[in-house]
């Protein structure tokens, strides 16, 4: 529906014309309005101020599939990829079942990577270009804001996506709004639930590889991925790309720990000393608080084999959990949780965590 309305076809409005005089007084149709521009469809039609008004029976949100999900599909077109290869798929084109269905199973996924991407005519080789286009009227905007969200994992505060954009006021905020609908950014609450402090985080896989890798392919090498696929700093890449993996497993997460049908409240939280304060400042990018007063630090790590919790980090872990309780006032039940696909390799700080969760984990269906 919104391609179909261009400017000055006056669509809406005929479409309001044809409900109020034709269908409203019928009780044998089903009209099923879809279109992948969701601020079109929430300001168009979900809120509607016209003869559209209040005619909603039902809403329907398509999400992206999760990664058993991606993995039940897989399989069925012929892949045989196991859990690790999935999540690294995962990074790269999320749950998105449109990107899922170019993929090619006589390929491995860095060939096609490069036969899709990379590749000149490759079927998301101007992807990028023609998302924001197609979903975001002054798509510049919109791509100034991402670019920006891109260059930090853990996020920015609205006060600073403003200095580093120059945008504010309510323009910002709807832009902000509509990147959230169609699920490009996410905002999470500061833990304590300081509103001002809300962090916006990059949560589209593909714009977060395309300004990673696809931007900065100057040399337009049609096999970069295969060339590059295994350099060192993909590594660290795959590591913060993980941590929103895991982030939008959620729900599977909350599983695996037990605590799906408990009241819970998941934020991030970060501390800023100021100038003479001699702490450390610390960032832990998923907290999730429970009704029964426990309260789960969650570390997230990217490893193929079992992860190793070396003693300097073991300390650094400790030293974390203790700034933590001491500045949000937290006195007793938090605990350290670590989500990795292999799990934690045996070791004598292996005891400092309370609870591990895997790729058996995220890969479990869940029920919403």
């Amino acid at each position: 529906m919104p391609w179909i309305d261009t400017q000055g076809s006056e669509f809406v409005e005929e479409l309001e014309y044809f409900w109020s005089k034709w269908v409203q007084d019928r009780d044998d149709i089903v009209f099923i309005a879809c279109g992948s521009a969701t601020s079109w469809m929430k300001d168009k039609l979900e809120d509607n101020q016209g003869g559209l008004h209040n005619r909603i029976t039902h809403r329907i949100y398509l999400r992206p599939f999760y990664l058993n999900e991606c993995k039940a599909y897989l399989f069925d077109h012929g892949f045989d990829w196991d859990d690790y290869q999935i999540l690294q798929c995962y990074m790269l084109f999320g749950g998105v079942p449109y990107y899922l269905s170019l993929l090619r199973p006589q390929l491995s996924l860095p060939q096609n990577v490069d036969a899709l991407i990379f590749r000149r005519g490759g079927n998301l080789s101007d992807e990028f270009n023609e998302l924001y286009n197609a979903l975001f009227n002054k798509a510049d905007r919109y791509v100034t804001i991402v670019k920006l969200l891109s260059k930090k994992r853990e996020g920015f505060t609205r006060e600073e996506i403003e200095k580093g954009t120059g945008y504010s006021g309510g323009g910002l905020s709807k832009m902000l709004e509509n990147l959230e609908r169609c699920d490009f950014i996410v905002s999470y609450a500061q833990f304590g639930n300081k509103t001002k402090l809300t962090l916006y985080r990059l949560a589209d896989f593909y714009t977060l590889f395309y300004f990673h890798y696809v931007e900065q392919n100057r040399s337009r090498d049609e096999q970069y991925w295969q060339h590059h696929f295994t350099d060192r700093g993909v590594a660290s890449w795959e590591g913060f790309t993980f941590e929103e993996v895991c982030l939008r497993h959620l729900p599977h997460i909350k599983k695996g720990l037990g605590i799906s049908g408990m009241a819970t409240e998941a934020s991030s939280w970060r501390f800023k000393p100021v100038r003479d304060d001699q702490r450390k400042g610390a960032q832990i990018d998923l907290v999730i608080k429970r009704a029964d007063k426990i309260t789960h630090l969650v570390e997230m790590k990217f490893s193929e084999i079992p992860f190793v919790i070396t003693k300097a980090y073991g300390q650094q872990l400790l030293e974390r959990k203790s700034v933590f309780m001491e500045i949000t006032g937290v006195a007793r039940g938090a605990v350290l949780t670590f989500v990795t696909p292999r799990g934690l390799a045996n070791g004598t700080n292996t005891s400092l965590v309370h609870t591990e969760i895997t790729a058996q984990h995220l890969f479990a269906e869940v029920e919403e």
